[in-house]
């Protein structure tokens, strides 16, 4: 067993609403949908119009920026609309699913045998590529890069999070071949990182080099665990993959098809029964919430996230489950506010600091809704920020740094290891309510474009 890696800062949000491990299949549900605005850089170029009959596995539409990213169907069916924004902006492309599920088919890999080349063309046709994302940036990983390293993160420790030793009980086999895939990828190491005392089967995995890690969120971030074990430097690359995806990855080696099926938790305090479901990536979203949300009182009303608390996406119910997210959240809208409500003991309302006297209750369970609680502040050097960071890094300095746009600063402090997650729990406990991670997005887009 590999040494555990402890991390002393970070913090566990202890949020009512946990999922019980018990797994519902639901049926298709009567719309899916893929949306460019899930992925970093992508401008898409539609290779459908509405009325086309596709397969799962078909090709809806490509990146301009590269060509031989392609982003594919989860189902098959007929594509019902292309949503368009401002200025013919494509939000979305969407699918009704026949009654009767085809596949595109595909070679099933001899991973011994198939060259690297081979096996990276695999990934793009069916659409499977952008799974792949690249440190630093968070972008799709480029495949005409050759990675240092690939790193898989096990667990995840945000939130109300999917334990994904229950998700992926029965996908060891695919999960065997999606990590010995990894290894024709890179010529460096695969890096496979568990959570001390819950590794369930993932020791049984070969071909990745183990680690074991201890501590509060987030030490669950991939982007935590790169900084631990090998950290990213400039001109160099590491590419990364979530362990479901890594599973969906393995059914395309073993079926030859593109099986988008996911196990989701669906969690959070206005959840009347909070468990998973198994659906079909990009299904929409109220073919899964519809009748779990718990009876509202007049005027109250939820917010619906793809993702966690922390990083997630706000989502209508007539939207559909972001490509990334292994989870949908739902939480009180924070919309209400109370007259003199800083005078209050607040003994239900969380902190880090003893401003309420609910840290005398620190294992409750909270029901916290989204009101930031006051306006944007001044944004000022507190020593606050590097409890929750556990990196070597000064978020402050950092984020001043994008902020004033000096690309040298940011380069001098690190930018090539975070991505937003990383400083989302920054963002959590910033008395300033600065918006840290699209400061950071901003500045990631603005390296980008000089690079």
């Amino acid at each position: 067993m590999s040494k555990i890696i402890t991390l002393r800062k970070g913090l566990d949000i202890n949020l009512a609403g946990a999922a019980a491990k018990q797994t519902t299949e639901l049926p298709l549900a009567a719309e899916y949908g893929i949306s460019p605005l899930d992925f970093e850089g992508v401008t898409p170029k539609l290779l459908v119009k509405v009325g086309d009959e596709v397969k799962a596995g078909t090709p809806l539409f490509f990146s301009k920026t590269n060509e031989r990213i392609l982003f594919t169907s989860p189902v098959s069916g007929t594509v019902s609309a292309v949503n368009r924004g401002e200025k013919r902006k494509v939000l979305s492309v969407t699918v009704t699913p026949s009654a009767t599920q085809q596949y595109e088919e595909f070679e099933k890999l001899d991973l011994k045998k198939a060259s690297r080349e081979e096996i990276i063309e695999q990934l793009l046709k069916a659409g499977l590529w952008p799974m792949f994302v690249q440190r630093p940036y968070g972008i799709i990983a480029n495949p005409s890069d050759q990675p240092k390293a690939i790193f898989v993160s096990a667990f995840d420790s945000a939130p109300l999070a999917p334990d994904y030793n229950h998700v992926l009980a029965s996908e060891q086999e695919n999960l065997q071949a999606g990590i010995e895939l990894l290894g024709r990828l890179t010529e460096g190491k695969v890096h496979l990182s568990m959570r001390a005392k819950a590794e369930g089967n993932m020791p049984a995995l070969k071909g990745a080099e183990l680690h074991t890690f201890a501590g509060k969120h987030p030490v669950g971030n991939v982007g935590v665990q790169i900084h631990h074990i090998d950290p990213v430097n400039k001109d160099e690359v590491v590419w990364t993959i979530n362990i479901q995806d890594l599973a969906i990855v393995g059914r395309l080696v073993r079926e030859g098809k593109v099986d988008m099926r996911k196990t989701i938790a669906v969690a959070g305090s206005e959840i009347a029964e909070p468990q998973y479901y198994q659906v079909v990536a990009g299904a929409r979203i109220d073919s899964i919430l519809s009748g779990k949300i718990k009876p509202q009182q007049e005027g109250d009303s939820v917010r619906v996230i793809a993702g966690n608390v922390l990083t997630g996406a706000k989502r209508t119910e007539q939207e559909f489950l972001a490509f990334y997210a292994n989870q949908l959240t739902v939480i009180p809208e924070g919309d209400k506010y109370e007259l003199f409500g800083w005078m209050l003991p607040r003994f239900k309302k969380f902190s880090v600091s003893r401003a309420y006297f609910s840290w005398l209750c620190p294992k409750k369970q909270y029901k916290l809704d989204t009101n930031l609680n006051g306006g944007e502040r001044p944004f000022v050097v507190s020593g606050l920020y590097e409890e929750y960071l556990p990196m070597d890094i000064y978020p402050v300095y950092l984020l001043k740094a994008c902020m004033a746009n000096d690309i040298d600063k940011m380069e001098s402090l690190g930018i090539y290891e975070v991505v937003e997650e990383d400083i989302a729990l920054c963002e959590f406990v910033d008395p300033s309510k600065i918006e840290m991670q699209q400061v950071l997005r901003d500045a990631i887009n603005l390296m980008i474009k000089e690079a």
